[in-house]
């Protein structure tokens, strides 16, 4: 009897363990199936370290370079089942849900003509593409196969962006008339970005970068503007670039000015490989004051001379618009639009058009007046 007794348990606690598995199992089934389109930008990094903590299942990587994959997979202990070198093979074997572009800015536009005809929705590292051409190309496929391209930028996720915002839209510093936004730091290279990062991020060809600081810092700048005039395209666009280390990057500019003109405001965007220090900050100053976010968290807001109001950390942003993953799973599963933000297409085509009419500008001299 005892034997039997013991028997019985046995089949009880495997079966417990099993239903436990699959529970489990079905439990992490609830992400979103993710693939990795390459790995030489090294924002990767940020996102392996996600993936390492279970925010991120990812079913599959696809990456031409195999010493490439041999660094991330020895530095994040990653399964050499995920490897692929051969993306249509990765797609077929992993059914990914979603396809996330880590590779040069230029070749973007290659994701999307492979996704969009299989509809597979894309985020990729800011910006959107290198040429304006590329993004107008991502942006008919996108309609013509009814998919979500998104932008990952990491100020979408500043709180003290987020708060800037919210402050802004309760008027309480009245219509906005300036926004000065700077990005950057001391250089890619000098930060130590890697060789396969650097290769791409400093060349100006259409397939890779499509200029350097320019496009490398300014987006953010033409994307935050875009956001906070909601969606308004600007009306003529003025920008000066500057050359000050060509012995470091002798093929692209490293600090460019983007003068950005609104029928009621201007901005300012500020993108340099030359600042002493890594900075990401912007102003807002409206009729009434002037909101200052110095970083991602700490906010200074004034609205009469010589009175300050220092918010050491603003309040976090309530999920989903709080992290890539969790607002890119919101919207792919219509929780929230994702059509009037920082990292949807409207935005980022308008996005594009700044930094396409700032290239313009620096080379003719002249101020670049944009069709209705």
């Amino acid at each position: 009897m005892r034997n039997k007794l013991s028997g019985f348990y046995k089949k009880l606690i495997v079966l417990t363990l099993a239903t436990c598995a699959f529970a489990s199992a079905s439990a992490q089934d609830t992400r979103l199936r993710l693939g990795i389109y390459g790995l030489n930008h090294d924002h990767i990094s940020g996102f392996f370290s996600q993936m390492k903590q279970g925010k991120a299942n990812v079913v599959g990587v696809y990456e031409p370079s195999r010493p490439l994959w041999e660094k991330y997979k020895k530095r994040f202990n990653l399964p050499d089942s995920l490897y692929f070198d051969d993306v249509k093979k990765m797609i077929a074997a992993r059914k990914p849900q979603v396809m996330l572009g880590y590779n040069a800015v230029g070749k973007h536009v290659d994701i999307v003509e492979l996704c969009a005809p299989l509809h597979i929705p894309v985020m990729v590292e800011k910006p959107l593409a290198a040429t304006l051409t590329q993004a107008k190309r991502i942006e008919q496929l996108a309609r013509q196969y009814n998919i979500r391209v998104l932008t990952n930028y990491e100020t979408t996720w500043y709180p003290s962006f987020q708060y800037t915002y919210d402050v802004v839209n309760q008027d309480s510093i009245g219509k906005i008339r300036r926004m000065v936004i700077r990005d950057g730091h001391r250089g890619p290279k000098e930060i130590g970005c890697s060789p396969e990062f650097l290769a791409w991020l400093t060349d100006p060809a259409d397939n890779a970068n499509g200029a350097g600081a320019l496009n490398d810092f300014g987006c953010y700048g033409a994307d935050l503007a875009t956001w906070l005039m909601k969606g308004q395209r600007p009306t003529a666009v003025t920008a000066v670039a500057q050359h000050y280390k060509p012995s470091v990057y002798p093929k692209v500019e490293d600090d460019a000015t983007i003068l950005v003109e609104y029928p009621t405001a201007t901005a300012s965007i500020e993108a340099s490989w030359n600042w002493a220090l890594n900075i990401k900050d912007m102003e807002v100053w409206g009729e009434k004051g002037v909101i200052h976010a110095f970083d991602g968290n700490n906010v200074q807001t004034r609205l009469k001379e010589g009175g300050y109001n220092l918010v050491n950390r603003a309040k976090a942003i309530p999920s989903p618009n709080n992290d890539p993953l969790i607002y890119l799973t919101a919207v792919l599963r219509n929780e929230i639009p994702g059509t009037d933000d920082q990292a949807s297409l409207k935005y980022n085509m308008i996005a594009m058009e700044i930094l396409d009419a700032a290239k313009r500008s620096i080379q003719t001299g002249k101020r670049i007046v944009l069709n209705p």
